[in-house]
């Protein structure tokens, strides 16, 4: 008897823990982008392999005659490459020894069973001499329509940056390189800032990863609680504890990754007492509880995007309603995208208040920047009754003159008429653009469609095949920028005039066409992305 009532007591006891461990592992996503565990391991195990030359044509069994087709141009496109940028690629070729950032770029480019024959042959360059417009020029002197928007600093065209940098070096030239003294401008643009976001105090870091990095360390400060809530396949930089998954060596700790959008992810952030604070990266909307998409995983097709204003609006609602009810500190991660959605950013483009934001890319004005603007009772990195209590937060650079001067010219820019106007009709104008290009690719044919948040845009494809990533060597040939993600991420700058887009939208089919003539595009009934995905399982299993 007395057995029994002490094993009662002991589930009594764990009850409560249990049933957070299973309410916890519910707001999971199913997805491996939602097990980070589960993920590295499932990484470690798989071996690598790769196509001989027969077997790259054909792994789609498709027909004789189409591999040859493939072959052909396979081969032409490498010819074409090579003598239309032989100095841009002989200056990547011998800078890739030495850059090992140019070595993981070059080998994850396209599918890994594809990568080195790619890299063989399909040689393309990482220099280039000059941007202007929406314009970039290689060392070759071949101009490229700029579809990479600089990893989302290019926000208003590289013209208004070159001016901003400009501005900045003439404002802070007489003061140099000295650091730890602040120039007048960063006061300026510290109450700038403080306008735009809404909040009480500001703290100026070196890039958007460290701003991040400080948001989360000034949240666990006070909040006294150690983990923090990412959403699936969400990016806020490539730290430990905000990347937990394959590329981190170390495993998940104090990181949950729950399911974005889900209301179990809401009833974990309301009711957990360890949370200290939930990052949003607003970016996500277009592909929720998806890793930021690339053409490296485009093995079979079935890459889906799609943005919902209204439906993440209601989403950021209830968060920040679940997080305020818990004391959790909510932080909106508008590193890639402030500034381009609206000029008081994601808060003001939603309708929501965070806790905190980090901001950098174009707020640097073309220099490297991270920024924090929080409310004063999150921002204080000390407790003044108790003076060895304090939240150190270091960077030699996070004030650097130029880079405030900079800062000081672009948020000078921002303020004019003229850059008011640009976000008058936003998201109607690149709604209207993407509808656009939707209609021509279904007009001719093509299976290619977009999905866009704002000017951020992910293709999709609307039929199975293991070759889609060939599409980012057609768009170069045909003069469009891509950056290495190829077609998962365009990111056009907002100076794009209606004939610019017109000329990309044609090139688009000029592109997808001639890749079609070429075969790769060839299908079957009994091609499927099921169908795809069990021959990958049999290759890895038995070669």
């Amino acid at each position: 008897m007395n057995t029994t009532w002490m094993s009662l007591g002991v589930l009594a006891t764990l009850a409560p823990s249990i049933y957070r461990r299973l309410q916890l592992s519910r707001a999971k996503h199913r997805s491996l982008a939602g097990h980070s565990r589960m993920a590295k391991r499932l990484a470690r195990l798989l071996p690598g392999y790769h196509f001989d030359e027969p077997m790259f044509f054909k792994c789609d069994n498709a027909p004789f005659d189409v591999q040859n087709l493939r072959r052909q141009a396979f081969f032409k496109i490498a010819e074409v490459l090579k003598a239309r940028h032989p100095l841009s690629i002989q200056a990547t070729a011998a800078a890739r020894e030495s850059i090992s950032d140019m070595q993981f770029i070059s080998a994850y480019r396209v599918p890994f069973q594809f990568s080195p024959l790619v890299q063989e042959h399909l040689k393309v360059g990482s220099f280039l001499q000059s941007a202007t417009g929406v314009y970039v020029t290689d060392l070759d002197g071949q101009s490229f329509y700029d579809l990479t928007g600089s990893y989302g600093v290019n926000v208003f065209g590289a013209d208004f940056y070159k001016k901003t940098m400009a501005d900045g070096m003439a404002k802070t030239q007489s003061l140099g390189p000295t650091l730890g003294a602040y120039h007048p401008c960063v006061a300026s643009n510290a109450e700038r800032l403080k306008k735009i976001s809404g909040m009480d105090e500001v703290s100026f870091h070196m890039s958007g990863t460290e701003a991040v990095m400080q948001a989360v360390r000034l949240a666990r400060y006070h909040t006294k609680r150690k983990n923090l809530v990412r959403f699936c396949g969400a990016y806020h930089g490539w730290w430990e504890d905000v990347q937990p998954g394959p590329g981190n060596p170390m495993p998940p700790r104090e990181t949950y990754t729950l399911s974005d959008m889900s209301e179990r992810s809401l009833d974990v952030i309301r009711t957990r007492k360890d949370i200290a604070c939930v990052l949003v990266n607003p970016l996500q909307a277009l592909h929720p509880n998806a890793n930021a998409p690339g053409d490296t995983t485009l093995v079979d097709g079935s890459r889906k995007a799609a943005y919902d204003r209204q439906a993440y609006t209601a989403w950021l609602h209830k968060l920040r309603q679940a997080c305020t009810d818990n004391g959790v500190v909510l932080i909106f991660d508008e590193v890639f995208l402030g500034f381009r959605l609206a000029p008081g950013g994601a808060q003001e483009y939603f309708g929501v208040k965070a806790d905190m934001v980090t901001y950098g890319k174009t707020l640097g004005g073309g220099f490297p920047v991270g920024v924090v603007c929080g409310k004063k009772e999150w921002m204080h990195r000390f407790h003044a009754d108790r003076p060895a209590d304090i939240c150190f937060a270091r960077g030699t650079f996070k004030e650097h003159p130029v880079v405030m001067g900079a800062m000081s010219a672009f948020l000078d820019q921002i303020e004019t008429p003229e850059i008011q106007a640009v976000y008058e009709g936003l998201d109607e104008r690149w709604n209207s653009r993407a509808q656009r290009f939707n209609s021509v690719m279904q007009a001719n044919d093509i299976p290619l469609q977009a999905a866009n948040m704002s000017s951020v845009w992910t293709l999709s494809y609307t039929q199975p095949s293991r070759y889609h990533w060939m599409l980012q060597y057609y768009l170069r040939i045909h003069g469009l920028a891509l950056s290495w993600v190829g077609t998962g991420r365009l990111i056009f700058s907002l100076n794009y005039s209606d004939d610019d887009f017109e000329t990309v939208v044609q090139r688009f089919v000029m592109a997808a066409t001639q890749m079609k003539n070429d075969g790769w595009w060839w299908h079957s009934p009994e091609l499927t992305h099921k169908s795809i995905r069990r021959s990958i399982l049999k290759e890895t299993l038995f070669r």
